[in-house]
């Protein structure tokens, strides 16, 4: 003997199948997300009721509403296949997803271009002070030869 009638078990499906279409179009109730628990509530059912149950003998039977939730969940994963994304928290985890990619080329892009930078400002380093020794030689060189003279100096200390 069912434990509810067959009028309830009727209104019940209805209003799980509202439910359903609500959900699957993208209207979700505040906190709620497109998955059984929340079709549950927003039909005002027992989530349990689309799971399978067991007998006292160990066997199990169907859920009173599982081809529904069984229908649901394909109905979702057929949008979800199609490109359709029904629950703003999963698009905005996508948005998020592809922002983090972005940011993590970025962020590649800025090292390897800082790397780079490193490497030149090295190498200029080491050039200048291989000019300044080369200079500092010449200019010793050049003192106990005695043909090399000093420029005068400008008032602001800067040969003309």
């Amino acid at each position: 003997m069912p434990r509810i009638t067959e009028d309830t078990r009727n209104r019940n499906e209805a209003s799980i199948r509202a439910a359903m279409d609500r959900l699957l179009t993208g209207d979700l109730p505040p906190g709620g997300k497109c998955d059984i628990k929340t079709l549950a509530d927003q039909a005002g059912v027992s989530r349990t009721a689309f799971y399978p149950k067991k007998n006292r003998d160990g066997t199990t039977r169907l859920g009173p509403y599982q081809h529904l939730g069984e229908e649901f969940e394909r109905r979702l994963r057929t949008l979800q296949e199609a490109g359709q994304i029904t629950d703003p928290r999963a698009a905005q985890i996508e948005r998020l997803k592809a922002q983090v990619a972005e940011l993590k080329e970025r962020v590649t892009r800025r090292d390897e271009a800082v790397a780079e930078l490193t490497e030149f400002k090295t190498l200029a380093i080491s050039r200048i002070a291989a000019q300044h020794h080369e200079i500092e030689r010449l200019r010793a060189q050049a003192r106990p030869v005695g043909n090399v003279r000093s420029l005068p100096a400008t008032r602001n200390g800067a040969a003309p």
